[in-house]
C-alpha cells in the first residue's frame, strides 16, 4: 500500500468527497488493552479480567475500550496520508462518532478515510474526514464518525 502524499492545501483540496485510503490491519492485544486501562484508569472487568469475561461475558473474550479504538486513529492515519509543509496539526473534533460493535482481544482493525470537506480559513485548512474502523471479518464496523483536523500549512 503506497501512502498518499499532499505538499499544499490545494493538492489536499483535490482529493474533496473521495477516498483517501485503507490502513494496514492492526491486531489489538491484551497488552495494549491492559496499558490503555491502566493509563486511563478504566479497569473495568470487561476490557481486563480475562477469565470473568471468558466466563460472563456476551463476547466471552475481553474487548478493547471504545476510546482506546479512537486513540489508534492518528497512527493507522500516518500508514495512509503524508502532508508535508505543515507548521502544526492540530486535533479539532470529533462528531457523529459510534460504536457500533466491541472489538474483542486479538481482533485486527484498519481504517477507511474519505475527504469529506476541506476549506481554506485563513491559511488553515480545516478537514473533516470520514472514518470507518473495520474489524477483519465482521460486516459491522466498530466505529464510524467525522474526525476535524486543523492544517496549519507554511506560507
Amino acid at each position: 500500500m503506497s501512502k498518499l502524499v499532499v505538499n499544499n492545501f490545494d493538492e489536499f483540496a483535490a482529493y474533496e468527497g473521495q477516498e483517501l485510503g485503507v490502513s494496514d490491519w492492526l491486531k489489538i492485544t491484551q497488552e495494549q488493552i491492559n496499558k490503555f486501562a491502566e493509563a486511563t484508569l478504566d479497569f473495568q472487568w470487561i476490557h481486563t479480567d480475562e477469565k470473568r469475561a471468558a466466563a460472563e461475558s456476551p463476547y466471552k473474550s475481553t474487548i478493547a475500550h471504545g476510546y482506546l479504538n479512537l486513540s489508534i486513529l492518528p497512527y493507522l492515519w500516518d500508514q495512509i496520508i503524508e502532508v508535508n509543509n505543515v507548521k502544526m496539526l492540530v486535533n479539532y473534533g470529533i462528531e457523529n462518532l459510534r460504536f457500533n460493535q466491541p472489538v474483542r482481544v486479538n481482533d485486527e482493525v484498519r481504517v477507511h478515510a474519505t475527504l469529506l470537506s476541506i476549506r481554506n480559513l485563513r491559511g488553515i485548512a480545516k478537514t473533516e474526514i470520514g472514518v470507518v474502523l473495520e474489524i477483519k471479518g465482521q460486516k459491522k464496523p466498530a466505529f464510524e464518525g467525522t474526525m476535524i483536523f486543523l492544517y496549519h500549512f507554511n506560507k
